[in-house]
């Protein structure tokens, strides 16, 4: 093991050690792990994709115990049209643009399912399904990464300059955002309620992974692939059951959310952290315009519908 080695290895640690403190944040987080990457390197790259996704599972799990049911059933029920259409439209969208624009069709199904439903669990849903290569996952992913990065650094402010309300701003999140993680992120910087509403619609979109993946099985000819359910957001919903069923222990969920939320910063280090100046290289300009354009064009319509019916 070499000396640059060690020093990855231990700015690493440092950076893991600092999220879990009271002075870390999402955006800074995130930022961390992006300055890691692109420095010195991620010395744990074989290890952070796994706990990365088992972290943010128990981590969005853990806000459950922040909700009761009835505040879950009633944003479900606020978000569910909304979801539908958003999701329908972005993909038939960015399905029309990616071949316009001539980019190859696993790619452009990637970026489109991607941005429609929930980021990086979206991409690693359909990719097996589409049979893409690792070239054409790395693409993908690194197109809809660096949106999703910008998108929780400058969502906030643009809020609070937009004069949204928390409940306006928690579904432009769960609507406009890639990845779970960073609308979770954004949105706490609203507070508790837009917070809530937030990471239920968003939550309510993830379902989507698999009438989308059945649906891209069927168009593919791929009818015997195998597609994995999202048990953690049946999990979500037992946990607001949880605390509506027993109320009286609400010092334990406090806990449980803490945690939660020190979870959540340090998931966001780690998706910073996993990014690779490789991924950036093979990227190329036609995915980038697909997704930035797809992209704008969902939280430009996302933030008029919202600013109308809410």
């Amino acid at each position: 093991m070499n000396a640059r080695h060690r020093l990855a290895q231990a700015l690493f640690l440092a950076g893991a050690i600092f999220c879990v403190t009271p002075w870390a944040s999402p955006p800074v987080a995130l930022f961390a792990g992006l300055v890691l990457a692109l420095g010195v390197g991620n010395a744990f790259r074989s290890h952070t994709g796994k706990l990365t996704k088992v972290l943010l599972q128990l981590s969005v799990v853990g806000l459950g115990f922040g909700m009761n049911f009835r505040q879950v059933v009633d944003a479900g029920r606020i978000g569910l049209a909304f979801t539908a259409i958003s999701i329908l439209g972005t993909l038939a969208v960015g399905w029309a643009l990616g071949r316009w624009l001539g980019v190859g069709d696993k790619v452009s199904r990637l970026i489109a399912s991607g941005t429609a439903i929930c980021g990086g669990s979206a991409i690693a849903a359909i990719a097996p399904i589409v049979e893409a290569n690792e070239r054409e996952v790395a693409v993908a992913l690194g197109a809809v990464f660096v949106l999703n990065s910008i998108a929780l650094f400058a969502f906030p402010p643009l809020g609070h300059a937009l004069g949204l309300t928390a409940r306006q701003f928690g579904m432009w999140c769960a609507i406009a955002i890639h990845d779970t993680s960073s609308v979770v992120g954004a949105a706490s910087r609203f507070g508790a309620e837009s917070l809530a509403l937030a990471t239920t619609v968003k939550l309510t979109r993830a379902l989507w992974i698999v009438p989308v993946a059945l649906g891209t099985a069927v168009a593919v000819r791929r009818r015997s692939a195998k597609i994995a359910f999202p048990w953690f957001i049946v999990a979500f919903v037992g946990a607001a059951l949880v605390v509506s069923r027993w109320p009286q222990f609400t010092a334990a969920y406090a806990g449980i959310v803490r945690g939660a939320r020190v979870g959540l910063t340090l998931t966001l280090y780690l998706i910073g952290a996993s990014l690779s100046r490789d991924t950036l290289r093979v990227v190329g300009l036609r995915p980038i315009v697909q997704a930035v354009v797809l992209w704008l064009l969902i939280v430009g319509v996302s933030l008029a519908v919202v600013r109308a019916t809410m």
